[in-house]
């Protein structure tokens, strides 16, 4: 591995990292909203527009409810988990020392992530007296990741991880960031997201160069192995199955006449982005796979041939 092209974060972490600049985020009882409208297409449909709008608050506590949720899972169950193997040198694909001190900033950030997640659940159920429906267990990353690592050998699943996280990593950033620009949203919400993406940031960063070292040292085998596995994590990882059974749940708790319901029901399995070239999110992620590397490699653009900007049209 060509270290010295790494760029170090721990610096950068001592400086700005949210745990140690940041003031606790207090919840507020004011007017806004707890959660943008535009994250639940649900409030702006015109059966719920027409016949339910008393029940937008409810929908969308429910939804922050589980971003919370969600949060928690992608923080603690994943990337803590392959940053810590990292950091720990447990992980088969070895780093250099200066690496792994970066993966333990990251660990330590990601649980204060979580930590602060539910200080905010703590705090919304105190002030609604709403408690959260039944909740996944699982986020889309949970199901991406084994099942494009039972296709490549197992010495290479680590490798596999590695890439899923720094994919999944670049692409939240940019979620958060439009999650922290939404004015119609309570303050202390708002302020929680821009404090996690300032720190995002720097995990994006982190990933990135984690992996272009990575494939820089990987064998030609080993690159056109993975390739093979990408799309099948982009189809798990970016399907909106585990939403879409959430607002199916949500909706039979709404006390809504049963025609009414069954139109929410049909306009929810609607509501889907088909996983082509103009899904919203592969933007972000052939951006990453450019800056790391990977999508100069001939297997991978040819793996991801349907998902890249068609030919003379601007990625």
């Amino acid at each position: 591995m060509n270290i010295a092209e790494y760029l170090p974060i721990a610096d950068d972490w001592e400086r700005r990292a949210t745990i140690r600049t940041r003031p606790r985020r207090v919840l507020e009882n004011d007017d806004k909203l707890i959660y943008p409208q535009c994250r639940q297409p649900m409030v702006l449909s015109a059966t719920f527009t027409e016949h339910c709008p008393q029940w937008r608050d409810f929908v969308l506590l429910q939804s922050f409810y589980k971003f919370i949720n969600d949060v928690v899972i992608f923080e603690t169950d994943i990337v803590d988990r392959t940053a810590r193997r990292i950091a720990k040198n447990r992980f088969s694909v070895h780093f250099p020392l200066t690496c792994r001190v970066d993966a333990m900033t990251v660990v330590v950030d990601e649980d204060y992530h979580a930590l602060v997640a539910l200080d905010f659940l703590q705090q919304t159920v105190a002030m609604t007296g709403v408690q959260p429906l039944s909740l996944p267990e699982q986020i889309e990353l949970s199901r991406a990741v084994p099942a494009a690592q039972a296709q490549v050998p197992d010495r290479l699943h680590d490798a596999v991880e590695l890439i899923a996280v720094a994919i999944a990593e670049n692409t939240v950033t940019h979620d958060v960031a439009a999650f922290s620009k939404d004015s119609s949203v309570k303050a202390s919400v708002r302020g929680l997201m821009a404090d996690h993406l300032s720190d995002e940031g720097r995990h994006a960063q982190f990933w990135t160069r984690l992996v272009r070292l990575y494939w820089q040292a990987a064998s030609p085998d080993d690159r056109d192995s993975i390739a093979h596995v990408l799309p099948t994590f982009l189809a798990h990882y970016l399907t909106n199955d585990l939403q879409k059974n959430f607002d199916l749940q949500l909706v039979e708790h709404l006390d809504v006449p049963p025609d009414v319901r069954r139109a929410l029901r049909d306009e929810i399995v609607a509501l889907a982005f088909p996983i082509t070239r103009q899904h919203p999110l592969l933007g972000n992620i052939m951006g990453f796979l450019q800056h790391s590397g990977l999508l100069q490699t001939p297997s991978v653009a040819q793996a991801l041939t349907d998902y890249l900007p068609a030919p003379g049209r601007p990625a």
